[in-house]
């Protein structure tokens, strides 16, 4: 990790076009929370789309918990740039072709370039991968990506604290993804050992 010091956390939130976007609105949220976070939001059109899909929320419900907001074209946006500092970021639904392009350093869009900086600047950078059954080659990428320093965190079903909405579910998966930025979620159940069953 970098050595420079700043006093607000700033992190990149990136959202592809994967099924899923309500997880980005979550994640949103819970940075919003954090005290002293700047937020730095990227939506691709495939983003855009999805939500349009999946719900009937507007994308400006996303816009509007950012701190500064990017089109994916934008590359000469201060994300696109090593020199610009941050705390990391976050891709939350990762697509399988957002994936890809990480993994190989193919900086097809504004989002990609932003993972591919924080990858070359040492920052912390999270996946989370919204695709079932994997394939060969995702799972190769996801290696990949693994092996360049991102952390894959899917969105995997929760049993042990018996999350019975997707409210929870979702509340789940952010509170695994917080601590990786130093930060931690209220709503997160951690596993605390095994229960006595009488």
């Amino acid at each position: 990790m970098e050595n420079y010091i700043r006093k607000n956390r700033r992190i990149i939130v990136g959202i592809s076009g994967a099924s899923g976007v309500i997880l980005g609105y979550e994640m949103l949220k819970a940075l919003r929370e954090q005290d002293s976070t700047e937020i730095h939001l990227i939506v691709t059109e495939g983003a855009k789309r999805s939500l349009s899909l999946e719900s009937k929320m507007t994308v400006d419900s996303l816009f509007s918990l950012a701190d500064a907001v990017y089109h994916e074209t934008e590359m000469e946006a201060p994300v696109a740039s090593g020199s610009f500092h941050t705390d990391g970021m976050i891709v939350i639904p990762c697509s399988m072709k957002t994936l890809s392009a990480i993994a190989t350093g193919y900086d097809s869009n504004l989002l990609v370039r932003a993972a591919g900086v924080c990858l070359k600047e040492n920052r912390r950078i999270v996946l989370v991968p919204r695709e079932t059954p994997l394939s060969r080659v995702h799972l190769r990428n996801m290696e990949a990506a693994a092996s360049d320093g991102c952390i894959i965190i899917p969105p995997m079903l929760t049993f042990y604290n018996n999350a019975g909405t997707l409210q929870k579910q979702m509340e789940h998966i952010i509170g695994k993804i917080l601590p990786h930025f130093g930060m931690q979620s209220q709503r997160f159940v951690p596993w605390t050992g095994k229960p006595n069953i009488m």
